[in-house]
């Protein structure tokens, strides 16, 4: 089931690194940022998780959690976390539940080959468990500080 605006998420279980499970339940109270990316170690992507590495301290403030999703397994997720020092966690989405469940999986033309790829994508889900934005089809210039400032405006709605 594809997750819907203004509905709380599918149940769904996928694992991250350090040992985190992400639920719909397990963060109830704070705001995800839950970025889809193509693959660990390529240049837009190395260049997105840096730059919400660079934010990450305002999206906790902003009472958000940061998650990073590929379909690497944890073994590329781990040392690509080590190599930028990413202080959160990136989930191994191997058997792309999660990707199919966002509709994230797109057939992509790379070098003149048609492959399934993973389509830049960010949703935010609220304190509640509700999606609350997404952005599809991302380019990774600016992306970070729309989404901080979404991530923003969710703490004015609610007070």
């Amino acid at each position: 089931m594809t997750p819907a605006l203004n509905k709380p998420l599918p149940e769904i279980e996928a694992l991250a690194t350090g040992g985190v499970k992400f639920t719909p339940n397990a963060f109830l109270g704070q705001a995800v940022v839950l970025y889809f990316y193509p693959k660990d170690n390529t240049p837009g992507c190395t260049t997105e998780a840096m730059q919400f590495r660079d934010r990450h301290k305002d999206f906790v403030k902003a009472g958000a959690v940061v998650l990073g999703v590929s379909r690497d397994n944890m073994v590329s997720h781990d040392k690509f976390k080590q190599n930028l020092e990413l202080p959160f966690e990136l989930i191994a989405d191997t058997e792309e539940k999660l990707c199919h469940m966002f509709g994230v999986v797109k057939n992509k033309i790379m070098y003149g080959k048609k492959v399934k790829g993973i389509e830049r994508s960010t949703f935010l889900i609220d304190a509640q468990g509700i999606l609350r934005e997404e952005w599809r089809g991302i380019k990774v210039a600016g992306h970070v500080d729309e989404v901080l400032k979404a991530v923003k405006s969710l703490k004015k709605d609610a007070a």
